[in-house]
């Protein structure tokens, strides 16, 4: 994310063209009074005095307009000047969705259960292929002007800074489901968390970190999860060299919905009042479904590898299960009753 510049801001601007205005009705006010002349006539003597113009008089000014139109310039040219100065800087720096609501945004109705990205570099671009290829609904935030308008329609962006309670409120952070924040910088990271957490209390978040320091205060700040890029990519070079066949095998398997081969998790929450509390092996879920069962998760939190046929099914637990996608949607369909 870029750091910010000293840009003025909304406030002051407004406070500028305030005071405009005012000279604006002070001169036009001066000049129906003093050279009694018409509304349309004050104003065109007005403008071009403010303004420096120059262009020609109405008529010849009496003595107390000329002193009038001195006063009017000397007190209307500085702020004129520095009024029009930061206009211009906010169109030439592309800022003027910032007065207009500080933040851009490409997508246009709310969305509920969705995950918001905090930063589309490599890992950001990266984790929203992930994410909806899986059928996951995405809102991503990122600073890059050009980064937000050159890309897909079919992606929501928000052009802003996500450590900005208003930008992650368009965003519908309230009614998401998880937060990513995949920003190289862990001080940035830092601060979507702790903003993160006070507008969501419930939302999952995940977050990219560079070092085991970082880590230990993301999960201080509330963060349910910590990756770290660089370690986890070391660890899958090591292994290639000791253990390639396990990790090539592993490669054929893959949580991505357009894959042949998934690993997916069923909550048991959403499966049928029948199936509570039975043991895996009344339920035949390889015959009815042609899935495997490869991973259990009590509701403790501990998880269990190739659970035994006793394993009872409870409603705050999880299933994950192997194989195709038809085969997969076959099982929930099965366990739903649907």
């Amino acid at each position: 994310m870029q750091h910010k510049t000293n840009k003025p801001s909304f406030q002051v601007i407004l406070i500028a063209l305030v005071f405009i205005f005012a000279i604006i009705i002070f001169g036009v006010i001066g000049y129906v009074i003093i050279e009694d002349l018409s509304i349309i006539d004050a104003l065109y003597m007005t403008i071009i005095t403010i303004s420096t113009v120059g262009y020609g008089e109405v008529h010849a000014l009496s003595p107390s307009g000329k002193i009038f139109t001195i006063f009017l310039i000397v007190t209307s040219l500085g702020t004129f000047t520095y009024t029009i100065s930061i206009l211009a800087s906010y169109f030439i720096d592309g800022q003027i969705g910032a007065i207009l609501g500080r933040y851009k945004k490409r997508h246009t109705k709310h969305m509920k259960d969705h995950i918001i990205i905090v930063g589309y570099g490599r890992n950001g671009k990266q984790t929203a292929i992930e994410a909806i290829a899986h059928h996951n609904k995405c809102i991503i935030i990122d600073n890059n002007h050009d980064i937000v308008i050159n890309n897909s329609n079919k992606l929501n962006f928000i052009e802003g800074d996500g450590t900005e309670d208003d930008v992650l409120l368009a965003a519908d952070i309230k009614n998401a489901k998880a937060l990513i924040a995949t920003l190289p910088n862990d001080a940035n990271n830092l601060f979507i968390v702790l903003t993160a957490r006070a507008l969501n209390p419930t939302l999952k978040i995940i977050s990219r970190a560079s070092s085991s320091t970082a880590e230990q205060k993301l999960r201080m700040a509330g963060v349910d999860k910590v990756v770290m890029p660089e370690k986890v990519g070391g660890a899958h070079m090591a292994k290639l060299v000791s253990r390639s066949d396990i990790v090539e095998f592993l490669e054929h398997l893959s949580i991505r919905g357009d894959d042949p081969n998934i690993i997916e998790e069923i909550d048991c929450l959403n499966i049928s009042p029948k199936y509570i509390n039975k043991p895996l092996y009344e339920l035949d879920i390889r015959k009815k479904s042609g899935t495997n069962i490869i991973g259990f998760k009590k509701p403790t939190g501990e998880y269990i590898i190739n659970p035994s046929a006793d394993t009872k099914l409870a409603p705050r637990t999880k299933l994950f299960v192997l194989g195709e996608p038809e085969q997969i949607e076959s099982l929930k369909r099965y366990l739903t009753d649907i």
